[in-house]
């Protein structure tokens, strides 16, 4: 059985994200982020208080009280076009296409929110160096930074943010 903290039938997931950041910051996170080798229908019918929203990338808000939990999909990287388009802007448009854990954290935007906490054992688990760089106080993109902004130009004020 794969690490992490598993739910009914062995589904593999983790709280991940800004909430596992900001603990090991010593911050108080605003909220936590699941991410699940479970598909977002398989999450619904986990959770009745779940709602699947998203076009691009479907999402899964399940509602706890006043709260609500994020539960996504692990991700990959999308395949190649096969629609024989040369698309050397590398920008990506259709994002459903699921993962691993690994790949999810190298589809993440910067290091420091690629970082995976495994309630099961308690421990941290960081594909990307994100732990390094919070011990450095760097703000690092993953991938290619001209891509990762051009995909989501929010991503510079979240930098911004993150090294203020």
């Amino acid at each position: 059985m794969q690490a992490g903290w598993h739910w009914a039938g062995g589904i593999q997931a983790y709280l991940v994200g800004g909430g596992v950041r900001d603990l090991l910051l010593g911050r108080e996170p605003k909220d936590f982020d699941i991410a699940t080798s479970a598909h977002p229908r398989q999450v619904k019918r986990l959770f009745r208080n779940g709602r699947i929203i998203g076009r691009r990338f479907r999402l899964v808000h399940v509602t706890y009280g006043l709260s609500v939990i994020e539960v996504s999909t692990f991700r990959r990287e999308p395949s190649q076009r096969s629609d024989g388009e040369d698309d050397e802007d590398l920008l990506i448009v259709e994002d459903n296409e699921y993962g691993t854990a690994v790949e999810d954290a190298r589809r993440r935007d910067f290091t420091i929110n690629a970082l995976f906490y495994d309630i099961s054992n308690f421990s941290v688990i960081d594909h990307a160096g994100g732990i390094e760089d919070l011990e450095r106080r760097r703000i690092r993109v993953i991938g290619e930074p001209q891509v990762r902004f051009r995909e989501d130009p929010v991503r510079m004020l979240r930098a911004l943010e993150f090294a203020a």
